[in-house]
């Protein structure tokens, strides 16, 4: 009797975990995850990786340094699975136009960023009255930006030739901005006069990783670091308001393996490549001249991190500023960047946004766009032969666009 009923206990356990099985949810295939390593990494730069990837995700407490003014307390706040924002957590940049016709960021009254949120019993941040130029942002995808971290400048270089004697209405060019007191210059960088070119942030107005990593801690989190340490100010409230933490709030190990992590994030895969729409719809983009910009394919340089040395990879950038248009024009300079010229966003990951963006996906610097034929139909200025070409389009041959531009 008792040997029956420990055949009937593991005929019940053996139904209740194949039931389980097909009950329970498989595992996200890679192809459909971006919050993954690059492939190569060594075992220490896979543990480094990994503390990386838990200080992204920490939510920081007025108790480790998140001051009394901010925007978010963790980086997944605003880059959900390192993913791109939500407008819903927007930020917002501001300043204002000199006498000399020179942009003042207003540093002295809070500026470049606004901080609208507060911890308890403190007043956020507001726009201080006689701004009068302001652009509304939301966080970009933080995947595979090691790679782009590592092209050199003479490849973007090269691309300004191309694109100016080559490319009819096409005229990109590099953003030059004088670097942080902590940057290093590397190989790949190249000196132009005391100032280098920046391939970071929506105006490429960042020089490095380490630069991105720094500005969004102290102006994000409110983190200073050894790099910045100087607490973010109300100076509606005060001029020396403290948080109470002793300065700098977070140590460079912190910031290094923040950096490290964003160097090793994989690139995405592409999905349905085999799909015919979605070999017909690479072809009509690249018919169409988006190419032209969104440039398919670059190398990295050599780099000390083997998985990222001499690499190639295809974003669909090519992290140059060009001039889109007044529909996107925001009057707002960074560098030698005027009101309308934006850095090419990388197009990897587009058919993934919508993941981390609540189920629908919002385009653009702003998030304005809902659709990709919004987002597409909101370019202008150098674009305004492509759309011009797209607008020409069937509504067949627009879907097949769509489609391959969600495989990216």
């Amino acid at each position: 009797m008792k040997q029956i009923n420990i055949l009937l206990l593991l005929v019940i356990m053996v139904f209740i975990f194949s039931s389980c099985e097909s009950i329970l949810p498989k595992a996200p295939d890679s192809s459909d995850t971006i919050a993954e390593p690059i492939e190569g990494l060594t075992p220490h730069q896979l543990a480094f990786f990994m503390e990386g990837d838990e200080l992204f995700a920490k939510i920081f407490t007025p108790d480790e340094g998140l001051v009394p003014i901010f925007i978010q307390n963790a980086c997944e706040g605003c880059h959900v699975g390192d993913g791109k924002g939500h407008p819903f957590n927007k930020l917002t940049r501001f300043g204002k136009y000199d006498e000399d016709g020179n942009f003042d960021y207003m540093l002295d009254q809070g500026g470049p960023q606004l901080q609208h949120r507060s911890i308890n019993n403190y007043l956020p941040e507001v726009l201080p009255e006689n701004a009068t130029h302001f652009s509304d942002r939301i966080a970009p995808i933080v995947i595979g930006m090691g790679l782009l971290a590592s092209v050199d400048d003479q490849t973007l270089l090269d691309l300004v030739e191309l694109q100016n004697n080559e490319m009819d209405g096409i005229t990109g060019k590099v953003n030059y901005v004088l670097p942080n007191d902590f940057f290093l210059s590397e190989d790949i960088h190249i000196d132009s006069s005391g100032y280098y070119i920046g391939r970071f942030g929506k105006k490429a107005s960042k020089v490095t990783l380490l630069d991105q990593v720094v500005f969004a801690l102290k102006q994000d989190i409110g983190l200073t670091s050894d790099f910045d340490t100087e607490d973010p100010i109300n100076y509606v409230i005060a001029s020396n308001t403290s948080d109470g933490v002793p300065d700098p709030e977070v140590g460079s190990d912190v910031v290094n393996r923040l950096v490290f992590y964003m160097r090793t994030l994989k690139s995405p895969s592409r999905r349905n490549e085999t799909d015919q729409s979605v070999i017909d719809g690479e072809q009509i983009f690249k018919d169409m001249g988006c190419v032209k910009c969104h440039v398919q394919t670059l190398t990295t340089a050599s780099s000390e991190i083997e998985a990222l040395s001499n690499k190639v990879f295809h974003p669909y950038t090519d992290l140059l500023l060009h001039d889109m248009g007044m529909s996107l024009n925001d009057n707002y300079r960074e560098g030698n960047a005027k009101g309308g010229e934006w850095r090419t966003p990388p197009l990897w990951g587009l058919g993934l946004a919508d993941d981390s963006q609540g189920g629908i996906g919002y385009y653009l610097h702003d998030g304005r766009a809902t659709s990709l034929e919004q987002a597409i139909e909101m370019h202008g200025g150098e674009a305004a032969g492509v759309i011009v070409n797209y607008n020409n389009l069937s509504d067949e041959e627009k879907g097949k666009l769509y489609a391959f531009l969600m495989s990216l």
